[in-house]
């Protein structure tokens, strides 16, 4: 490559970083949000509760991928947790039929502004369940309309209005998310 071409690519490869560095820190900084949802997230499993996790478009691959994270552990000697993604990418509907009062509602919205999973949240809050969003977007980066929507438990917000860096850094939320409810789990006398 020519030293002008390496100039360029070095730019380009280090703005991306930037902005994606920021936001993942933000969420890192925000370290009692996260740790307030793993708590909670923890009890209701503690009690027998179910994951029911939620996202559309592009986000119902997260939703699967959260999944996956507590069905099938990968670290050795972690219990497996039961976790389902609805069959429709999440619904009032389908809340309706299979969400019960211990079980945890998880949505993923990079842009913070589905109704459809607004919507969701709201039928689960109604059931009694514990509500959990990861978020985004909105004009400013603060989640959007669903980080401000009633019955919501918990939103964890990624500060960025690129949903393509929204949805790296949910990644790192939710295995976080994983990590750390399993820390619970393994102190039970915090769960109760």
């Amino acid at each position: 490559m020519s030293p002008a071409t390496t100039a360029v690519t070095a730019e380009t490869v280090t703005a991306a970083f930037a902005r994606r560095t920021a936001p993942v820190a933000a969420l890192g900084a925000d370290a009692d949000a996260l740790a307030a949802a793993c708590h909670a997230m923890a009890r209701r499993f503690h009690r027998g509760g179910r994951l029911l996790a939620m996202g559309t478009g592009a986000a119902a691959a997260d939703a699967a991928h959260v999944v996956v994270e507590f069905v099938h552990p990968v670290i050795m000697g972690k219990r497996a947790l039961s976790a389902f993604g609805l069959p429709d990418g999440g619904s009032a509907a389908t809340v309706a039929l299979f969400g019960g009062a211990e079980d945890i509602a998880l949505a993923f919205s990079p842009d913070g502004a589905s109704p459809r999973l607004a919507d969701a949240l709201a039928e689960a809050a109604r059931r009694g369940m514990l509500t959990v969003a990861l978020l985004g977007g909105g004009a400013d980066g603060s989640g959007g309309t669903m980080a401000r929507a009633p019955g919501l438990d918990h939103a964890i917000v990624v500060p960025s209005t690129d949903t393509r860096v929204v949805r790296e850094a949910h990644v790192t939320a939710y295995h976080v998310l994983w990590e750390l409810v399993h820390v619970f789990l393994d102190a039970p006398e915090v769960l109760t």
